[in-house]
């Protein structure tokens, strides 16, 4: 399947769950409603978000399996990596109320992890370029008024 059918198939699949959006990244696509990246392209494949075992429970026994992703290069080459997205299950491919239900179940997921993360501290604003030459001279001129008196 050509993959601008196969992100069209995906949208049409969740539509159900409202805007659904597809951005592409490395070699597949992140599936994202209301920001949050619930399902994971590879391959022709949709992987739903299963980081927690229960899901991985419901997942299994629809006779879904993890996502496992094995580097081809770098310090990592060959290692088995599981990113905790799950294949969405066969019955869900032709059911839009079935993969949206799984689709709404993952976006759960992300949503519990994006509210778990600690909320960015602002940073500060950056320091004019001559701060530092701007202190030393007013410094040096107080220094001066000083030594005069």
């Amino acid at each position: 399947m050509a993959e601008d059918s196969f992100h069209d198939f995906t949208k049409e699949l969740f539509s159900g769950m409202g805007r659904i959006e597809i951005k592409r990244m490395f070699g597949g696509a992140g599936v994202y409603a209301e920001g949050l990246m619930f399902a994971l392209l590879a391959e022709d494949v949709i992987h739903i978000r299963a980081k927690d075992e229960a899901m991985q429970r419901e997942l299994r026994a629809q006779g879904s399996g993890p996502f496992v992703w094995v580097p081809q290069n770098g310090p990592r080459k060959g290692e088995r990596i599981d990113l905790g997205y799950w294949r969405l299950p066969e019955t869900a491919l032709d059911d839009p109320d079935e993969a949206a239900k799984w689709g709404r179940k993952a976006l759960a997921l992300a949503k519990a992890k994006a509210a778990a993360k600690p909320e960015p501290t602002p940073k500060a604003p950056p320091k004019a370029k001559n701060a530092s030459k701007a202190k030393k001279t007013t410094a040096k001129k107080t220094k001066a008024k000083k030594t005069k008196r």
